[in-house]
């Protein structure tokens, strides 16, 4: 590869706070924001995940007499990434690309990967039929034997599926994964709704919760530019008021004009039957009816329908920020026409492995390759090895959240639908004026000309990009 095409590539690296667009969106038009709490306004260290999967294991083993072995067994914090398909009924877990396509080489059984040929022969080839997967909430339901795991939280779930299949498999015990996929279900679910993981935060919140994300700032911002705000979260107060508490201060509610918790996402967005009803600061439930919803007052449950008449906050006017696609993004876009923020942030780590002299040299030999093997129809070995030298760069086993080789993943499909823009975290948010547009990059579609210059490039950063525009105007 030529060094100054490597130089060109490497010059248009790409800023981790940089906000993405998938649709053209202004902030000039946006009166309301709303925020998800977890992983949107508060974001965590792996010590949480560690202490999930540490509790979800131990009540495997205790009230569903699951072998005692499992306790060799720990946390692997690399292991697995997000939007990964777990077949419930062949204890697999996979990577799927936008066309319902396995990707080899991401397909483990327990902790061992599954041999190419072994895949094809179970699959029939690698496509997964459309009746196969999950439902639109990536559950597995409705005799579907797919589940797409799409929260954050659901990382330590996947390492414990996979770590309780390895000991089974190791010690050549004969068992149900249906069996299996339920229980480490039943068990993690007990982990948030018996409340073990909010008394376990709340105690230590220094220990689990990273301050880092100038969450606070971007609140601040909002208020002071004379934004409304509301929180919707499935969180339960106490857990949420002593994460605020850390986060932004005794003050928190001040900023917000709305807080509902224990929402019940993605319920919230289309069951009309459950009323709001107000939760006092002692956790008290009221009765009363609610009329309207009050600055300074915590409501529970409740749903979307009775939020927009209490409020009138319809339209592309108001901007909801959240980190799972389905439960937080899907419903508002496709049925409210509200404007949605994607929260992955996953996104920077990746970003700063894309912008590697060692990534770009790969893409570079990668690009070359393909063209020469499109024109020639040459073998294609050493392009499969620089494939999978590409997919071990962001994680050995599975390769990276948003790709498969050549084509986006499930995920990337579904944010890609679902989401206005997207960051790594909203602290990107203060990079940005709130008279500023956003514009999805035109790529050019298969049939078109890829020689149109781009309108932002990708290597110039925002700060720079905001003082350029500044500049120009004054």
């Amino acid at each position: 590869i030529k060094s100054d095409s490597l130089v060109t590539i490497a010059a248009n690296s790409v800023n981790p706070d940089t906000i993405f667009a998938n649709n053209e969106m202004s902030l000039r038009d946006t009166e309301i924001y709303g925020f998800d709490y977890d992983y949107t306004l508060a974001f965590y260290s792996r010590n949480l995940h560690t202490l999930i999967f540490n509790i979800a294991r131990d009540i495997l083993i205790t009230n569903h007499r699951y072998p005692e072995g499992l306790l060799n067994y720990e946390y692997i914090p690399n292991f697995a990434v997000r939007g990964l398909h777990y077949d419930v009924q062949k204890a697999l877990l996979m990577k799927i690309d936008a066309f319902h396509y396995i990707q080899l080489g991401t397909v483990y059984r327990g902790l061992h990967p599954v041999p190419d040929e072994e895949v094809i022969a179970m699959y029939d080839g690698c496509h997964v039929p459309l009746e196969n997967m999950s439902d639109f909430y990536g559950k597995s339901s409705h005799g579907h034997t797919m589940k797409q795991f799409m929260d954050i939280f659901s990382l330590p779930e996947m390492s414990l599926l996979s770590c309780v299949n390895d000991f089974f498999m190791r010690h050549n015990i004969d068992y149900e994964p249906v069996h299996l996929y339920k229980d480490v279900k039943e068990a993690i679910r007990d982990v948030h709704v018996k409340g073990i993981m909010y008394r376990a935060v709340e105690a230590d919140i220094e220990k689990y919760i990273c301050y880092g994300e100038q969450s606070h700032a971007v609140l601040k911002k909002l208020s002071e530019h004379g934004k409304k705000m509301f929180l919707i979260t499935n969180s339960p107060f106490d857990f949420v008021d002593r994460g605020m508490n850390y986060i932004v201060g005794k003050d928190w509610q001040d900023l917000f004009d709305v807080v509902i918790v224990q929402a019940d996402k993605p319920g919230f967005f289309n069951d009309r039957r459950k009323p709001f009803r107000r939760v006092t600061d002692k956790g008290a439930l009221l009765w009363d009816r609610i009329h309207k919803l009050e600055k300074g007052k915590i409501y529970k449950q409740g749903n979307l329908y009775e939020f927009l008449r209490l409020t009138g906050w319809t339209g592309s006017k108001v901007l909801y920020f959240g980190d799972h696609i389905y439960s937080d993004l899907a419903d508002l876009t496709l049925k409210h026409g509200w404007r949605t923020g994607a929260i992955i942030p996953e996104l920077r780590k990746e970003i700063k492995i894309m912008n590697t002299e060692q990534y770009v040299h790969m893409m570079a030999w990668l690009q070359a390759l393909t063209g020469l093997i499109e024109q020639m129809q040459v073998r294609r070995l050493i392009k499969t090895k620089r494939s999978h030298e590409t997919k071990d760069i962001f994680n050995p086993q599975f390769g990276s959240l948003f790709r498969t080789y050549h084509n986006p993943t499930y995920f990337s499909r579904r944010l890609s639908r679902f989401a206005d823009i997207y960051m790594a975290s909203i602290s990107c948010l203060l990079n940005y004026d709130f008279q500023h547009t956003f514009f999805p990059r035109r790529t050019p579609l298969q049939h078109e000309s890829p020689f149109w210059p781009e309108h932002s490039p990708a290597g110039i950063s925002v700060t720079s990009q905001l003082s350029r525009t500044k500049a120009e105007s004054d």
